[in-house]
């Protein structure tokens, strides 16, 4: 079967590079040129794709109009600010833009209203905060619901997952039960298969095992007994603190914030129940 994608074909050419083919076996098999071939055997990742030059619009003529009455309207009262559907009549009565669709006009408006109000100063700029993760430092862990097929019946589970932040290795087991008992077995496993605590802090939502009362709209929680007995067992009180914020709170490889266990209802493909425990 050919691969699916260009990665897994630069993947299957080393493959075989490595197993000992020659050059030109790999173009016969593969169906590919030489310069494909010395890519892939000189980066396991494609560059990416050269941008296309911008086509040609019938609006070109028409933009320098659309954003100064755009940018007019930044001073403007929120009610006598241009619509869309206001620019496209003006365009056509005043400037004869016969051949511009309002269609056309409403998408321009769209994705240029917010950059002239960056230009200006009048919006926050989007920015990227880029995370730095030391080995073995830090962790993220998610408790969730997922379905499986267990002895032919479809099955709702919980799955508990560990993951390191910097190198992204987890471990995963499944529960019949989202009880206390679980969520610490869990961690034990976690700790077990991983050779350790992180030395830095494991981050959680708002979990129900962990937390035994939110105050208020605050940041503070109330952590039960149990879950404060079990920190304290772990050896070191950095380690494994829930989410101060009512927002999730895990920060993944990714740089943001993600879900390690899917939602998945009951319609969805289930999970094969050989997952239950495991790492990657």
């Amino acid at each position: 079967m050919q691969p699916k994608s260009k990665v897994e074909l630069y993947a299957a050419i080393r493959r075989d590079s490595r197993a000992g083919l020659s050059i030109r076996a790999i173009q016969s098999k593969h169906n590919v040129g030489f310069r494909t071939v010395e890519k892939a055997l000189a980066s396991v990742w494609p560059e990416p794709r050269k941008p296309l030059p911008p086509r040609p619009s019938r609006l070109d003529p028409f933009k320098p109009l659309i954003d100064q009455m755009l940018r007019v309207d930044l001073d403007a009262p929120a009610k006598q600010r241009h619509t869309a559907k206001r620019i496209f009549d003006r365009l056509v009565e005043e400037h004869g833009a016969v051949e511009v669709s309002y269609g056309m006009v409403r998408d321009y408006v769209g994705k240029r209203r917010p950059q002239i109000r960056l230009e200006a100063g009048r919006a926050p700029a989007e920015v990227f905060i880029e995370q730095s993760h030391q080995p073995g430092a830090e962790a993220e862990v998610d408790f969730g619901d997922v379905w499986i097929h267990l002895a032919g019946e479809l099955t709702r589970c919980y799955l508990f997952s560990f993951r390191l932040s910097w190198s992204g290795k987890a471990v995963h087991r499944m529960f019949l039960t989202c009880s206390q008992e679980a969520f610490f077995e869990g961690h034990v496993h976690a700790m077990s298969v991983l050779g350790g605590v992180p030395t830095g802090k494991v981050r959680y939502d708002n979990l129900k095992p962990a937390v035994a009362r939110v105050l208020g709209f605050s940041r503070a929680r109330v952590e039960s007994e149990r879950w404060v007995a079990f920190r304290s067992w772990a050896g070191n009180r950095r380690v494994l603190l829930p989410a101060g914020s009512g927002r999730r709170a895990r920060e993944g490889r990714s740089g943001g914030p993600d879900r390690l266990v899917p939602s998945q209802p009951p319609g969805a493909h289930p999970m094969s129940p050989r997952s239950a425990s495991s790492t990657r």
